[in-house]
């Protein structure tokens, strides 16, 4: 029977408070009691863009006019002049011309509408609630704690817990 009971006592002293041995800390698990998600309002803009078609308006200019009005318009000036005022006389026709034949060759024609397509964008808003974490209420041996988790631990919640003698707290 002594034997027993050492045999029993050893088991126990040796055994038990082994985890207390190391450090004195060990792994539990604590109730928890109420999971709260915790959220952050948060913008993140996007581009939004459409197609729309704008009316527009083109004036229609040909070549053929001021290109014929400035050549008939130096013949005409190199008629008038002599000498180095014969070379002035072609230029002033020649832009004279030019202009005259633009104007003729204009008369009568019109810009014309049409419709172009424009693609028009903007940035919008887009407001999102996103979870930054879970406040999580939970109980151990009879005492309430909170924390803060980056995840939801369900049911129960693994703690680590350290028991330290109370070296400042002396009592005879």
């Amino acid at each position: 029977m002594k034997k027993t009971a050492f045999a029993v006592a050893a088991t126990l002293a040796l055994g038990a408070p082994a985890a207390f041995a190391v450090g004195g800390d060990f792994e539990d698990y604590a109730r928890v009691t109420n999971v709260t998600p915790e959220y952050d309002r948060v913008n993140t803009p996007r581009k939004e863009c459409y197609a729309e078609t704008v009316p527009e308006y083109r004036e229609r200019h040909g070549l053929v006019g001021p290109l014929i009005g400035g050549v008939a318009g130096g013949l005409l000036g190199a008629q008038v002049g002599s000498g180095n005022g014969r070379v002035a006389a072609s230029a002033a026709g020649a832009v004279v011309g030019a202009l005259v034949g633009d104007r003729l060759s204009d008369r009568g024609r019109r810009g014309e509408y049409y419709e172009r397509e424009v693609q028009r964008c903007r940035v919008v808003d887009n407001w999102e609630d996103r979870i930054t974490g879970y406040r999580v209420a939970y109980e151990y041996h009879g005492r309430s704690y909170t924390t803060m988790l980056s995840y939801d631990p369900g049911p129960r919640l693994p703690v680590r817990v350290q028991v330290e003698p109370d070296v400042d707290h002396r009592r005879y």
